[in-house]
């Protein structure tokens, strides 16, 4: 099933801690993977961002794998699997 990535942003952030996985292209090219949730506060350290990620388009989420936070860039969004079900996004 195709989305748009409003609806595919709109899916993560109510997505309320559950684990998903996303599949987006990095910053330097690479094709990368992801099993993440949204609303982990256990690793935060106090500090906050100096800039807004969502006008920049990014989601902030929280990589199990590597145990660490991480940003999705929306417009890179290639594929998204919530709740069983998996979605390409547009």
């Amino acid at each position: 099933m195709n989305i748009s990535k409003a609806k595919a942003k709109d899916l993560i952030n109510a997505s309320k801690g559950k684990f998903f996985s996303v599949a987006f292209v990095k910053k330097n090219g690479d094709l990368r993977n992801m099993n993440c949730r949204k609303g982990v506060t256990k690793h935060l350290n106090g500090g906050e961002l100096a800039f807004n990620p969502n006008a920049k388009g990014l989601v902030v989420v929280f990589d199990a794998q590597k145990k660490a936070y991480r940003m999705i860039n929306i417009n890179t969004l290639q594929s998204i699997t919530i709740d069983k079900a998996t979605y390409s996004v547009e």
